[in-house]
């Protein structure tokens, strides 16, 4: 199966029912965008293949596990070569408290979503990236107090129905 594999309503919502409930049974999913089982499970495995599934995973409720602290972190690189980019990236990758890393346009280059123990432990890690001078000219941490909701699916019926 190539990357040119064209996607059409139906496929739209096998993805958007599989990013809500990555457990649904094949029936059950066959049922609610209206195929039969054998059709929606190749269809499945044809989006697999192409790359439009990148893998399942289970939604974990850390309040359940006790406390964390989030924040978000903009980053600002002294220079802006593809080599210091690719050197900040790969740093940060390493972290495993980071757990979202984007390259934004504005006044900072970067803004990533570090869950750590505590504040120490996140002053810990900044200080750790610090030390191992991987091109970082200033950064602005922004502690989570409250999230009053947190969405894991996109809407993808909304973004692209109309481009199919």
């Amino acid at each position: 199966m190539s990357a040119s594999y064209k996607l059409d309503r139906i496929d739209l919502r096998i993805l958007s029912e599989l990013q809500r409930n990555g457990r649904t049974t094949n029936v059950e999913l066959a049922e609610i965008v209206n195929l039969s089982p054998s059709p929606c499970l190749m269809r499945v495995k044809k989006l697999q293949k192409a790359g439009y599934i990148t893998g399942y995973s289970a939604q974990i409720d850390l309040a359940k596990l006790g406390d964390t602290l989030t924040v978000f972190t903009e980053f600002t690189l002294k220079n802006h070569r593809q080599i210091d980019f690719a050197r900040f990236q790969e740093a940060l990758e390493k972290v495993d408290s980071c757990v979202e890393c984007h390259l934004v346009s504005g006044g900072y280059d970067y803004l990533a979503k570090f869950i750590t123990a505590s504040i120490s432990d996140y002053q810990t890690i900044l200080e750790g990236l610090i030390d191992r001078e991987v091109g970082i000219d200033k950064y602005f941490g922004f502690v989570v107090m409250k999230t009053p909701f947190s969405k894991t699916h996109i809407p993808l019926t909304r973004l692209f129905e109309d481009k199919l």
